[in-house]
């Protein structure tokens, strides 16, 4: 079992605007009401191309499929919410929250990732779980320690619990279920997505713990990532804010680990906490400002780990 792959599938965007299907939840969201939208669209595929050549300039394999004007689909370039990909050959689909968002399923990308070699034995679909209004929204939801089996998931009114813990006994994760939040307007509110309050890496974790109001909860969460060794980076809500959550660390050259986030996320940290993760690994940034402004979501959202076996060539 790896925790970290070479291999990113990424959606280059065709139709980027603020999505107001996700606005309801999704408090890290603005409108740019000034800017018209072809121009937001131009800016987020200029951030996007740009990250792109900066992660394939440190050695990181990134497959880039471009999105359709086949439906509306504003927050297609956040892929790793619909799909996750796994070392035995599985892929899990996953059910949105936001009507739009359940056009970025595509089958087509599937049949992309095998003509790169990737093999895909099976694939588990929780779509069905919409039409009884249950979401949970793929490695946004859940944050996967794959090397020993746990998955952590702040419950939103895009994470479901009972789905959640049937993901695990699907996928054999033990299950660290609990509520993060964040002020909004005077008043607490649950994080819509794990990711932008948590990331897991090999050997360190960056997390929020502020926002894990309940005191038992947040002592369980600490005491499963200290089980697993993981070096605690406690980040505060005014970063999770400017996305320091959403980080992802991945492969490059020779398997040399990085750790992915935007530029805001980079801007925000301290000096200390810098220093924490660069004894672990460096640092990979890139300015996403148009992205996380508009569609709330940052670095971590942009990257589906494809964690496939490859085709043998026989």
């Amino acid at each position: 079992m790896k925790q970290t792959t070479n291999t990113i599938l990424m959606i280059r965007p065709v139709s980027f605007r603020m999505n107001e299907q996700t606005a309801v939840n999704n408090y890290y969201q603005k409108d740019i009401n000034n800017v018209l939208p072809n121009s937001v669209n131009q800016k987020a595929q200029q951030e996007f191309d740009a990250y792109v050549e900066k992660l394939k300039s440190f050695g990181v394999n990134v497959i880039v499929v471009s999105d359709t004007d086949d439906f509306d689909t504003p927050d297609s370039i956040f892929p790793n919410n619909w799909i996750s990909f796994h070392e035995d050959g599985t892929v899990a689909i996953y059910p949105m929250f936001a009507e739009n968002r359940r056009h970025e399923r595509r089958e087509d990308i599937l049949n992309v990732l095998e003509d790169n070699g990737f093999l895909i034995e099976h694939i588990v679909d929780y779509t069905s779980a919409e039409e009884e209004d249950i979401f949970l929204e793929g490695t946004g939801s859940i944050i996967l320690d794959r090397v020993n089996r746990k998955a952590y998931c702040a419950l939103s009114p895009r994470a479901d619990e009972d789905l959640f813990i049937e993901f695990c006994e699907d996928f054999e994760y033990t299950p660290i279920v609990f509520t993060a939040n964040q002020t909004v307007k005077g008043e607490r509110k649950a994080i819509y997505h794990t990711n932008v309050m948590m990331c897991i890496a090999e050997t360190f974790a960056v997390i929020c713990l502020d926002a894990i109001d309940d005191k038992k909860e947040r002592k369980n969460v600490v005491k499963h990532l200290k089980e697993t060794n993981k070096d605690i980076i406690a980040i505060t809500e005014n970063q999770v804010n400017s996305f320091a959550g959403n980080m992802l660390q991945v492969q490059g050259a020779n398997n040399k680990l990085y750790l992915v986030m935007s530029q805001a996320a980079y801007n925000c940290l301290t000096p200390h906490q810098i220093t924490q993760i660069e004894k672990h690994c460096p640092i990979i940034s890139s300015s996403l400002d148009t992205i996380e402004t508009c569609g709330g979501g940052s670095a971590r959202c942009m990257m589906a780990e494809v964690f496939l076996p490859k085709q043998s060539l026989n």
